[in-house]
């Protein structure tokens, strides 16, 4: 061991400390430094007392019980204005008391729902309160990292974040109490294990063969489920916490890997002296007896909380027996359920029966009555001193402030760099952008300042919407955030920073190429100060608007709701930016949002940057006498036109609140993620009887069923769903990817495997975590969008073709994707419809998709929205997806993994059964079901298409019966209605469009970067800005295929074209002042109609509104095409 050297071991390489093993490790470590520290290592008690948890929820009765649709929560709402809610207190902890020991391992048990992960999340400071949480690390259920980040990375920013290589000066000082030698031996070897400790760490948790493998996600191909479970854990080992919280950490996990890791938790807790305790599921009997302590929870109540050695002897002194053959793990979960019928010795006569029941006899034993009495006692003094000493010197951050945001900034850029096509199509939107605004508006004329301006705006909203596509990115680092931030990795405004400071060279680059093609290509001033203004304006824009929508991104709960406020945002930027409407004419009581609009003090300050030139301070300009038809300076006069101010000190104005709205944007960012948190339960009430007047409430938010039976009547033998047994075999499978080396032959994955499952059997894969065992199954079940394939697959001794082996197959996955929309009702009955045989009648396929929610335990969960389902539920949804489907072969990918031993008896239990019957078992939304030939894409494609129509039809009525008539538009009903048609299909043409960049692209933010792009491209040559007259002629091809063009010209030519009678707006005379003096000489007087001014400068011409109109459905039918191939040809996942 370490401390048998009297010479200080080189201790460079993780190896060396894990040489003899961890607990020798942990060990020797303990040994060296309580020697250098003269007492033993710190240690934290944890004590609680009437501890409870409580929540406000609406109640709801189970006859009034109705999804929430957009009908239904418009018509609640309505009926909320004359009516009282009625909400009841629901309880999710129930007064309890305890203690954690140091030293010791807890092991928490209790079903899905019990409250586990409210305790271990109030005692670590992650609920919403003000606590102390640097002492205690939390494991979350859930596995949040960022995908492109390998192991390895991920684990040293975790490292970095608790202080890095750099040991704090107060652990060093406290290595002073032993002899010379043992405190110059303790203090090596703990500067050299904070050192290799990532490596440490990695090598604890079976990470080492993946360590340079990127984590990846369900359309990232990565590490395994079990290997990313394993990251979480490892990722909050670090910083030396005196306490640790598991949650669940053996999902995804083998039984193997779940032993290892809570035998290396239980060697730190009795050398080390920390606090452990880990929530397990379902604990094998080796790694039950591992703990020190149990807690059993159920509903919210602690049913016995003392020594494991005790726990067995106290529940037989009620009553219980446990039977031989039947795991202790096991035996506890059913107490308070009415599978503990099974256990009750013969003779008993009074048992408790519900889990409040056991709460109050274990209060009354001897068990609780010592735990009291230590809980009520004095605190052992050395506690007290280490409390004093380590909790009062223990700073609220390892890293300190700066170098805390550079460790940010430094992971940021990598993430956002490894998003390689993000970036590259980025950079070749800016670029080929730029050069289609410069050479449209090549050369402008400076005395028309409707074009000018139109160069301005154009730029500027073009910067500006290119922030759009950040936002998937900010909300998918959100939910990182709030799970690092929660451990105090570093500070809320440290991570606002990293996110904003990392667009600052993207916007710098974006900003020179852009800014500098469209200066000099457009013909502005040909300053050099007055470039620089201009390139300065535009970058502040771009940073200002990069902090709106990551603020609009972080304060949604979702991307659903992100996306919406961002449009509606852009909408209010554009319509008050001072172009669109001029400042003169904006309504007083809207004039407010024209001020406190960073646009609009951008395009002011580019404006007077432009005409504030002595080029254009001049009384004569190209002929016209601006002094006298104005009385002014031609450049005022341009001002003048669109209301803008004239004085130069508007440009530095201008400048100073774009810089203050981006800080102010970063701020109400910094609040919305230090006090705003979405990862609460979604749609939470509670139901009641109206004829009851007991309170036999349970929550609508899907909640586990505690007290359900073990035994399932599955009909499946005598249903006509049953497929035709198939016989799988595989010979000689080989499967290989390319190596990311370049240079290097490829990796084998898969080495020759040779196999075969029966009908009516069920097969086991078994394996370590990583050895394969999906990478086989999607090689099997023909899964695999990249890598060589080679071997044979067979079915009932035929070669197996693509379609038949998916056809023919289930395929239950580790990642659970779902519509969170549809119920689980609707979840299970859309899989059975799609996918069983058109020749079984639809009352047989709904029965069985009753009789899989009835095995699955789900019946009460139902009519139940899926968003916001616990883990478990989510899992328990997966499976039942796929026996809807009644295929002839079902793979399941770690079917039990997130369950706890009732609910995974019972699934073992009905896939058993339906084993039997003949199926062979073997044990992304829309790429999930394509995958498994749930429906040809046609069909999605047709359902995608009409789900749509209602909802642009409804919505854009509705907004034109309010803006026609207010805008004074009241021709007639007729015209009304026109307009709202041809709304509608702009409208309809835009989601479409919509639709068929999210087929094409690999990802959201990509797809959303692209239709920036394209968008920005139509907006620039639709006829509006620059007018139709003013496009080019090596560009016209483009103005005539823009499709908004048709769309635009039908409803501004149906509205300002018309002339048919004099009461028309058409026919009415265009406002002297709002014309450039030059173009009167174009129309050759100064009386011009507005029908005039209208199809000679923007070419929209009433004439040619029915051409207009077919040539916006033919454009609708050319995106569905489109969409159609993409959905037929593309598949954007790697496997």
């Amino acid at each position: 061991m370490l401390q048998e050297s009297h010479h200080m071991p080189v201790l460079e390489s993780a190896d060396v400390f894990l040489a003899q093993g961890s607990e020798a490790f942990h060990a020797s470590l303990a040994a060296q430094l309580e020697a250098s520290m003269g007492k033993s290592m710190p240690q934290l008690e944890i004590r609680f007392q009437d501890l409870a948890i409580s929540a406000d929820v609406a109640v709801a009765t189970k006859d009034g019980h109705e999804l929430p649709t957009l009908f239904n929560h418009a018509k609640k709402s309505v009926m909320g204005l004359f009516s009282s809610k009625r909400v009841i207190r629901k309880d999710v902890l129930h007064p309890m008391s305890g203690v954690f020991k140091p030293s010791t391992t807890t092991l928490l048990l209790g079903q899905p729902g019990s409250g586990k992960s409210s305790l271990m999340k109030i005692l670590s400071g992650r609920f919403p309160m003000h606590k102390n949480i640097t002492l205690s690390a939390y494991m979350s259920q859930r596995d949040f990292h960022y995908p492109t980040l390998t192991v390895k990375e991920t684990l040293a920013f975790a490292h970095a974040c608790s202080g890095g290589a750099a040991v704090p000066q107060r652990v060093l000082d406290s290595l002073e109490s032993g002899s010379p030698e043992e405190n110059a031996q303790a203090q090596n070897v703990i500067q050299s294990l904070y050192n290799v400790y990532p490596d440490i760490i990695t090598r604890q948790m079976g990470l080492v063969n993946c360590k340079d493998t990127i984590v990846g996600n369900a359309m990232l191909r990565g590490v395994s489920g079990g290997e990313r479970k394993r990251v979480t854990v490892g990722e909050m080992e670090f910083g030396m916490k005196l306490v640790s919280f598991m949650d669940e950490i053996s999902t995804g996990l083998d039984s193997a890997a779940t032993y290892d890791i809570v035998k290396s938790q239980k060697s730190m807790a009795e050398s080390l002296k920390k606090t452990i305790v880990i929530a397990l599921l379902q604990p094998s009997p080796e790694v039950y007896n591992l703990f020190d302590e149990v807690v059993l929870m159920n509903e919210g109540h602690v049913m016995y909380h003392g020594p494991r050695a005790l726990c067995l002897e106290y529940f037989e002194s009620l009553g219980f027996k446990c039977p031989p053959k039947r795991d202790v793990a096991d035996f506890l979960l059913d107490l308070g359920t009415p599978q503990q019928a099974q256990y009750i010795v013969d003779g008993t006569t009074s048992v408790p029966r519900t889990p409040s029941d056991y709460a109050d006899v274990f209060r009354r034993s001897a068990i609780f009555a010592e735990m009291m009495s230590h809980l009520e006692g004095p605190h052992h003094p050395l506690l007290l001193a280490d409390a004093a000493k380590h909790m009062a010197e223990m700073p609220a951050y390892q890293v300190p402030y700066v170098q805390s945001t550079q460790q940010l900034i430094a992971r940021q850029m990598k993430v956002f760099l490894r998003n390689t096509a993000f970036v590259k199509s980025r950079f070749i939107m800016v670029l080929v952008m730029g050069l289609l605004y410069a050479s449209t508006f090549y050369q402008v004329d400076s005395s028309n300042p409707v074009i000018v301006l139109g160069v301005i705006f154009t730029s500027v909203l073009f910067l500006a919407l290119g922030q759009v596509p950040l936002m998937p990115a900010a909300l998918e680092a959100r939910n990182i955030y709030y799970k690092q931030r929660g451990a105090n990795f570093f500070r809320t405004s440290s991570f606002i920073l990293a996110q904003s400071f990392t667009q600052v060279p993207f916007a710098l680059g974006e900003t020179l190429v852009f800014g500098a093609i469209m200066y000099w290509m457009t013909g502005f001033v040909s300053t050099a100060g007055a470039f620089l203004v201009y390139l300065l304006l535009l970058f502040l824009t771009n940073l200002s608007f990069a902090s709106w929508f990551f603020f609009l991104a972080v304060v949604s709960p979702d991307l659903h709701v992100a996306k919406p406020l961002s449009m509606m945002s852009v909408l209010i930027y554009v319509l008050f930016a001072g172009f669109v409407i001029s400042p003169s004419i904006i309504p007083d009581y809207f004039i407010w949002l024209y001020w406190l609009n960073p646009l609009s003090w951008c395009m002011r300050a580019l404006s007077i940057n432009q005409y504030s030139s002595s080029e254009f301070q001049v009384p004569v300009y190209k002929g016209v006498d601006y002094m006298k038809l104005k009385n002014d300076t031609m450049g005022n006069v341009m001002l003048e036109t669109f209301g803008l101010e004239t004085d130069t000190i508007w440009i530095w104005y201008g400048a100073i609140y774009l810089a203050a709205s981006y800080f102010v944007f970063l701020g109400l960012s910094y609040l919305a993620l230090e006090y705003k948190r979405y990862d609460a339960p979604e749609n939470v009430s509670v139901m009641v009887d109206d004829d009851e007047t007991t309170m036999d409430d349970y929550q609508k938010a899907p909640k586990t069923p505690a007290h359900s039976s073990d035994d399932v009547a599955v009909k499946v033998a005598g249903s006509s769903s049953t497929s035709v047994p198939a016989t799988l075999a595989f010979k000689d499978l080989w499967y290989s990817v390319p190596n990311p080396t370049k240079g290097e032959p490829d990796l084998q994955l898969l080495k020759g495997i040779n196999g075969y499952a029966l009908p009516g059997t069920i097969t086991a894969l078994m394996g370590s975590s990583g050895a394969g065992k999906t990478t086989l199954m999607d090689v099997i079940a023909g899964r695999k969008t990249g890598g060589k394939i080679e071997g044979q697959i067979l079915l009932n001794g035929y070669q197996a073709t693509d379609l038949a082996i998916r056809r023919a197959t289930g395929y239950c996955e580790q990642m659970d994707i779902h519509s969170e929309s549809a119920t689980f009702r609707e979840a299970f009955q859309f899989s059975a419809m799609l996918r069983q045989s058109d020749e079984i009648p639809t009352e047989e396929k709904m029965a069985f998709a009753e009789e899989c929610l009835e095995l699955l335990d789900m019946k009460n969960l139902g009519d139940k929205i899926i968003r916001g389902a616990s883990v478990e539920q989510m899992k328990r949804l997966t499976i039942g997806v796929e026996l809807a489907a009644a295929p002839s072969i079902l793979f399941l990918d770690e079917p039990t993994s997130g369950l706890d031993a009732r609910s995974a008896k019972i699934i073992m239990t009905g896939i058993r059964k339906i084993a039997s019957t003949g199926r062979t078992v073997e044990r992304a939304s829309f790429y999930r079901e394509r995958a498994s030939q749930t429906y040809n894409a046609l069909w999605y494609f047709v359902g995608s298409t009409l789900a749509e129509i209602p909802y642009c039809l409804v919505t854009t009525f509705a907004f034109t019966i309010i803006f026609y008539p207010f805008v004074g538009l009241n021709e007639s009903v007729g015209a009304c209605l026109f307009y709202g048609l041809n709304l509608s299909l702009l409208v309809l043409m835009n989601v479409y469009f919509g639709q068929l960049m999210s087929y094409c692209m690999p990802r959201v933010d990509v797809a959303a970067l692209m239709g920036v792009l394209l968008n920005s491209i139509f907006f620039l040559f639709m006829g509006y800005n620059p007018p139709a007259s003013q496009i080019p002629n090596g560009y016209r091809w483009l103005y005539h295929i823009t499709p908004p063009k048709y769309s635009v010209a039908l409803l501004v030519a149906e509205t300002f074209a018309k002339c048919t009678d004099d009461t028309q707006i058409g026919c009415k005379f265009m406002p002297e002042d709002g014309i450039p003096p030059s173009l009167f000489a174009e129309f050759g007087t100064k009386k011009i109609r507005v029908k005039d001014y209208v199809e000679k400068v923007y070419e929209m011409n009433y004439d040619d509104r029915w051409t207009n109109f077919f040539a916006v459905i033919g454009f609708i039918l050319l995106w569905r095409i489109l969409a159609l191939l993409s959905l037929r040809y593309i598949n954007h996942q790697k496997r």
